[in-house]
């Protein structure tokens, strides 16, 4: 019972968050953030930087940084989309990782719960 309420507790946390993110007051727009959440619809430098966040965040140089600043987005715009960026590829592991453990434990998968 108590893991119940735990897992319940994890997604109804998780959804909060995303909504926040996704909905919430910012300087950037709900569906940039969306772009940069789900990693699709974006162009150019913006593309570049939140796929780049997406796959391989250790390689973010400041030229990517500045790359985006010269297409008019301002520094708060900026950290709002990296967040989403970030925050969107580690929803999409999460719900992976959710998808594997579920399929595991249909299986009847020994130590899968």
């Amino acid at each position: 019972m108590k893991k119940e309420k735990t897992s319940a507790g994890y997604q109804r946390l998780y959804h909060q968050l995303i909504n926040r993110i996704l909905q919430g007051d910012g300087e950037s727009s709900p569906e940039q953030r969306r772009a940069a959440f789900n990693n699709t619809d974006l162009s150019g430098p913006v593309h570049a930087l939140v796929n780049k966040v997406a796959y391989h965040a250790y390689k973010v140089t400041d030229s990517d940084i500045e790359a985006v600043k010269h297409t008019g987005i301002s520094e708060d715009q900026l950290f709002e989309i990296i967040i989403c960026a970030a925050v969107g590829q580690a929803s999409r592991q999460y719900q992976s990782g959710l998808a594997a453990l579920s399929e595991a434990i249909r299986e009847g998968g020994e130590h899968a719960s």
